[in-house]
């Protein structure tokens, strides 16, 4: 816990080296642990959290629009599907790789009220069936983890079983709302029995006293790593990679599944993703999924 009850301010260190970060950790779980590495350097760090709005989308194209005039030293996101997209736009350092670290998952969440843990549908495709009809909440997957949960889900499926599937869903009157946790909330409440969302957000809702659990998704499931992007023609690279080995260090690891960011021990094994494919088809995919849930 040493990293989250520091109090630090960022930006406020003596000396003249700074590096810039922008991130979209949610800031609750970032600051303390910038502050730290402030504390122990000297080194200040001027972050750039993102806005409940716009989510990581709106970095994203701060990033682009500053390609050629970076200010951003490092890229620290709490995904890696908008990593990747940095990397094909020739916003990040080709020297080099992504990084990653941490991680959460994408997981049933349930109320335990209503349903036990063995009646838990055996995956995905399952939710389609009568019994689960108006039963289950999704975040509209246009957004977040959600987007790229369903993206992924095309790469291995296959763009007509997916459509279909995302069509069946529908069909049998899945809620799709504005958020993961909101979809926690409704479990909780018992709006809906079942739910599917990130494994921070089950643990926020408990830690909140909701009659849920919640549970991996196995092989139809999502591993959410931390990712760390060096942006190309950084203006202080060597202090972004000096921050970057502090935020890969296991003690910052430590604190960040202390205060729920991310799970405890080893993330699951899923399906590999092909990530620069997932980038490449990302625009005609976000366009099939409006047609699907918007129109």
């Amino acid at each position: 816990m040493w990293l989250i009850g520091t109090v630090l301010l960022i930006g406020c260190s003596p000396g003249g080296d700074s590096v810039t970060v922008y991130t979209s950790q949610d800031q609750v779980y970032a600051e303390p642990i910038l502050r730290q590495f402030e504390q122990e350097t000297g080194v200040r760090v001027r972050a750039v959290y993102d806005s409940e709005a716009v989510k990581t989308v709106g970095l994203i194209n701060r990033l682009i629009a500053e390609k050629n005039h970076p200010r951003c030293d490092l890229f620290w996101n709490n995904e890696a599907f908008r990593t990747h997209q940095l990397a094909a736009r020739g916003v990040l350092a080709a020297d080099e790789p992504i990084k990653s670290f941490g991680a959460r998952t994408r997981q049933w969440v349930w109320n335990t009220n209503q349903l036990g843990r063995a009646e838990l549908p055996p995956n995905l495709a399952s939710l389609t069936n009568a019994q689960w009809r108006g039963k289950v909440a999704i975040a509209l997957p246009l957004f977040g983890t959600t987007a790229t949960h369903f993206q992924v889900l095309r790469q291995r499926l296959g763009k007509a079983r997916w459509q279909a599937w995302c069509r069946a869903l529908l069909a049998n009157g899945v809620m799709t709302v504005d958020g993961n946790s909101t979809v926690v909330h409704l479990v909780g409440r018992g709006e809906v029995t079942l739910g599917l969302t990130d494994s921070d957000d089950v643990r926020a809702g408990v830690r909140n006293g909701l009659p849920i659990a919640g549970q991996s998704l196995g092989t139809d499931g999502l591993v959410i790593r931390n990712t760390l992007g060096h942006i190309r023609a950084a203006p202080r690279p060597g202090l972004a990679k000096r921050l970057a080995n502090f935020l890969q260090s296991p003690r910052v690891r430590t604190a960040l599944v202390e205060a729920g960011a991310i799970d405890p021990g080893e993330a699951p094994a899923t399906v590999v993703i092909a990530w620069p494919s997932l980038v490449e088809v990302n625009e005609q995919a976000v366009n099939e999924l409006q047609s699907i849930f918007l129109d």
